[in-house]
C-alpha cells in the first residue's frame, strides 16, 4: 500500500499485505489514528495457503501493525473472512466489515450458496 500526502507526494510503502482492498482510518481512536485495512483471501494457485489475505489489519498510521484479525485460511465460520472489501468504524470503536462473499467463493460453491457479507467485531477494552 502506498501512502502519499495531500498534495499527491509519495511519504511511504507499507509492505506485508495480502491483496489490501477496504481502508478506513479512525481518526477517533483514543489511543491514536487507527488504520484499518481489509485484505482479500487468496485464490487461484495460493487458495488454501494459510495466513495469506481473508483477513482484517490493524495499524498505526506510521505503519506498525498492531493486529490483525480472522483466522488462518479463509472460511464462513466465526472469526473467518472470505473477502473482507470495505470497513468502517462507529464512535464506539466497533468495525464493520463488508465482503464481496458471493462473488469471490459463494457462488462458485456446489451447491452454490450464501456466505455472510456482513460482520460487526465489537472492540474489547482492556
Amino acid at each position: 500500500m502506498q501512502i502519499f500526502d495531500a498534495d499527491g507526494r509519495f511519504r511511504a510503502q507499507w509492505h506485508d499485505m495480502y491483496r489490501p482492498c477496504g481502508l478506513f482510518i479512525d481518526a477517533r481512536d483514543p489511543g491514536g489514528e487507527r488504520v484499518y485495512v481489509g485484505e482479500l483471501g487468496p485464490t487461484g494457485t495460493s487458495e488454501g495457503v494459510a495466513n495469506l489475505g481473508a483477513r482484517v489489519a490493524v495499524y498505526t498510521t506510521d505503519g506498525r501493525l498492531l493486529a490483525r484479525l480472522g483466522d488462518r485460511l479463509p472460511g464462513s465460520e466465526p472469526g473467518q473472512f472470505v473477502a473482507p472489501h470495505t470497513l468502517a468504524v462507529d464512535s464506539r470503536g466497533d468495525a464493520y466489515v463488508g465482503e464481496v462473499s458471493w462473488t469471490i467463493r459463494g457462488r462458485s460453491l456446489t451447491p452454490p450458496r450464501e456466505l455472510p457479507s456482513l460482520s460487526k467485531l465489537v472492540r474489547v477494552r482492556r
